[in-house]
């Protein structure tokens, strides 16, 4: 039996990795961190690493998909995310596990500025604001602590998910906004030209690729490695307003605004992947398939009064 940690796990990601791992039979254990207090939240942490240890000798998967900063988060609001990520990593270092720490971080994020896309994990890295520099902050972390210990340590550089579950009080999420915006029959503020391009994974798919990258670590025990998870179809802005206009029988509702966030937004996100490429051979939920069920599980949210 494969123990297996998901912290984060109510989040987008989290949630979808979750489930994947227990279709999949691994054991599952769970913690409720009260990430708004630090001093509580490390304790928490540092009891349940210890519990972890005594469960079993066989390798424990960490999959780290903590974290609640968007674009326009305060820098100390990111500096506390990363300091729980330290202290956790500290404490596993300490207690000597079998590990395989796969840790979610952003391509949007660190390629905002890169030029000369498409970007693979070969590209140099290029944040725009704060957000991508704590992930990489981030991926430095963890990268140097499975140098340290030797544990297996996948940096998973995601392009932007969506689907069921995303949290919509963020200012994140462009088509469960205007699945929203299309039930509620209100405006979504746009920030980017229509021209913006961008790679859409559903978030059931990167959680299979993600499951997929745990059984290849557990075979290769490799050391570090970053690897990009991608649809590998990069779309504009327009094209996806095109496909909701499809799914939704009618014409999005959105404004073009301004805003300074849109200066951490790269014009061209286009991403492939180089490393593991076994991970990438597979099918893709197609767009509109995608939209149909993100549009459906905010409808069920908004009856529920949780979106």
């Amino acid at each position: 039996m494969t123990i297996s940690w998901v912290v984060g796990g109510g989040g987008l990601l989290g949630r979808a990795v979750t489930t994947e791992l227990l279709r999949r039979g691994h054991d599952l254990v769970s913690v409720n961190v009260p990430w708004l207090d630090e001093s509580a939240a490390r304790i928490v942490i540092t009891d349940h690493i210890a519990a972890l240890a005594t469960m079993s000798s066989t390798p424990v998967n960490v999959v780290w998909c903590a974290g609640a900063g968007v674009n326009g988060t305060p820098r100390a609001s990111f500096d506390r995310e990363n300091a729980l990520f330290a202290h956790a990593l500290a404490e596993l270092e300490r207690h000597a596990l079998s590990l395989t720490v796969f840790h979610a971080s952003s391509a949007g994020g660190v390629y905002a500025g890169t030029p000369n896309a498409p970007h693979d994990e070969t590209s140099e890295t290029s944040p725009l604001g704060d957000y991508g520099a704590a992930k990489l902050r981030a991926e430095d972390l963890v990268t140097e602590f499975g140098e340290r210990t030797g544990s297996s340590v996948i940096v998973g550089r995601f392009a932007n998910l969506y689907g069921p579950g995303q949290n919509l009080s963020k200012p994140q999420g462009l088509i469960s906004h205007l699945c929203r915006g299309y039930l509620l029959a209100s405006p979504v503020s746009i920030y980017v030209p229509v021209d913006t391009l961008r790679d859409y994974l559903y978030v059931s798919d990167a959680a299979e690729m993600v499951a997929d990258t745990l059984d290849v670590a557990a075979e290769k025990r490799a050391g570090p490695i970053t690897k990009i998870y991608a649809s590998g179809n990069a779309v504009t802005i327009g094209a996806i307003l095109g496909a909701c206009r499809s799914v939704f029988r009618r014409r999005p509702l959105v404004v073009q605004a301004a805003s300074p966030l849109s200066a951490m937004q790269g014009r061209d996100l286009r991403l492939r992947s180089v490393v593991w490429p076994e991970i990438d051979r597979r099918s893709h939920r197609t767009l509109p398939a995608g939209i149909s069920s993100t549009l459906e599980s905010t409808r069920r949210a908004l009856l529920a009064g949780h979106a």
